[in-house]
């Protein structure tokens, strides 16, 4: 009896010993890897705004929504800044990440640089209209968060920047992305790849495409195996039907596909990345708020995802005689406010701030544009499992989405005014018109990247707001910027 109560007692002291070894391996691991990535952390560019803390700029009664305490919400920029450029150059890219600390589901909303919003104000205050992405070339990545702020009643408080050889790099260390082409994307992410590769200095090598061209270049011909090179210039592909539209949704798509494989790699692809891209990487997070984020990494899990504003009027035809800019005009800017909150926060019926309420009436005033052009039917969510609706000649005439400006039912829903992405379930049934106006014989400088209509767009403020992928040296200023005294 007593031998085997001292054999029980040994198995015991066996199996204890191994649980405690096991523990003290774990312990250990996650102490490596803390401290790894520590150090690695350090590699990060932790930015504050002209050396003190961002001064983070909401709207009155904005800090009093409760709801708005359980989500962390973070600006992400994707930088278009060549080496030769000053200053901080153009937001290519903006999404706001929204977080839902309970559940871990993260929700996105690409925000269409040239959304025509209030991104400035003069010397008496007076505010001054302009494309959104000249806000970033004003004052960097914290002025362009608190724009993003009081345009849309949100608190964010930390962004984070990178450029387009950071998101590069990431891919080719995460081993490429398998990306569904069309005959149109392929072409256009090859005339990309050009000026990708200089700016990165990073390799590609351009994918044949058919020969001769199918009927329907928007139609996915197949899966293709994309490197950091050939992903980054599909995210700036904006010659298509959709336009910027389409772009964003590219752009999210990547973060997909990046988030996806970032899950499934080891700890040593993991901390080569951070080698690699922490160095292109802007942000006023502090490292333990990085870190902290980083141990729900495995829970964190990406949901559905838009744009804003998800009602809007572009083309030149309508935009430019009311605010002399192609951009993109929210119809209105009170109901897409409405409309973000209860997309990110399930905040239904949403009453907008005073600001947003004044700052929606002066685009009403100044455009024309307001109620009369909300969609009766939305189309905002861009999945994989959504495809547009119908489309007919008399609603393209009223609303200025004509086949002329390269717009098919696969893009606007029947009211042709909500935007749709156009993906199917994975039938390769993109719902792209290669309608887009681009020649691919005479319009593309490897050296200018396309050469478009947007040029420059110069506001009173004395900003220039640079559109980069459009520029052409032999291209001209346009005058913007519109102030809004009579309500500001």
């Amino acid at each position: 009896m007593s031998r085997k109560n001292r054999k029980r007692r040994g198995t015991g002291r066996k199996v204890l010993f191994v649980v405690e070894m096991l523990v003290l391996l774990l312990l250990v691991g996650a102490l490596f890897v803390y401290t790894q990535i520590n150090k690695k952390l350090d590699k990060l560019d932790f930015e504050t705004q002209d050396g003190e803390d961002m001064e983070v700029q909401v709207n009155e009664g904005v800090s009093d929504n409760q709801v708005l305490h359980g989500y962390t919400n973070v600006a992400l920029f994707g930088v278009d800044k060549r080496a030769e450029d000053g200053g901080y150059g153009n937001s290519d890219t903006a999404i706001i990440a929204s977080i839902n600390n309970d559940t871990k589901e993260i929700r996105l909303v690409s925000i269409y640089r040239d959304t025509y919003l209030r991104v400035n104000e003069d010397s008496e205050g007076n505010g001054i209209y302009n494309k959104f992405n000249s806000a970033y070339l004003i004052g960097g990545p914290g002025y362009a968060t608190n724009i993003i702020n009081t345009n849309m009643d949100l608190d964010i408080e930390n962004y984070v920047s990178v450029d387009f050889s950071a998101m590069a790099t990431a891919i080719d260390c995460l081993g490429g992305l398998d990306v569904p082409l069309s005959y149109e994307e392929i072409e256009h992410m090859n005339n990309y790849c050009v000026e990708t590769s200089e700016q990165t200095g990073l390799d590609y090598t351009p994918i044949e495409k058919p020969d001769p061209a199918p009927a329907d270049e928007s139609q996915i011909l197949d899966t293709y195996h994309l490197n950091g090179v050939q992903a980054t210039a599909y995210c700036r592909i904006r010659q298509t039907a959709s336009a910027d539209m389409g772009r964003t949704e590219r752009q999210r798509r990547v973060l997909n596909l990046m988030a996806e494989k970032a899950k499934s790699a080891g700890l040593n692809t993991l901390l080569d990345i951070m080698d690699e891209v922490f160095p292109m990487i802007t942000t006023n997070f502090s490292k333990s708020e990085l870190i902290s984020l980083g141990k729900n990494i495995l829970s964190y899990q990406l949901s559905e995802n838009t744009g804003f504003p998800a009602d809007f009027i572009m083309g030149k035809e309508n935009t430019v005689p009311v605010t002399d800019l192609d951009c993109v005009i929210p119809t209105t800017l009170e109901t897409n406010v409405s409309y973000l909150h209860e997309f990110l926060f399930g905040e239904k019926g949403y009453k907008p701030s005073g600001t947003i309420l004044k700052r929606s009436d002066w685009i009403l005033e100044k455009t024309g544009f307001g109620t009369d052009n909300i969609a009766q039917e939305r189309k905002y969510l861009i999945t994989d499992r959504e495809i547009g609706t119908g489309y007919d000649d008399q609603t393209a005439a009223d609303y200025g989405q004509s086949e002329e400006n390269g717009y098919d039912s696969n893009t606007y829903s029947s009211d042709g005014n909500s935007y749709d992405s156009g993906y199917s379930d994975g039938s390769g049934d993109y719902g792209y018109d290669s309608g887009s106006g681009y020649d691919s014989s005479g319009d593309y400088d490897a050296e200018q990247s396309y050469d478009g209509s947007e040029d420059y767009s110069y506001g009173s403020s004395g900003t220039d707001s640079y559109d980069s992928e459009d520029y052409d040296s032999g291209s001209g200023y346009e005058e913007t910027g519109y102030l809004d005294e009579e309500y500001e």
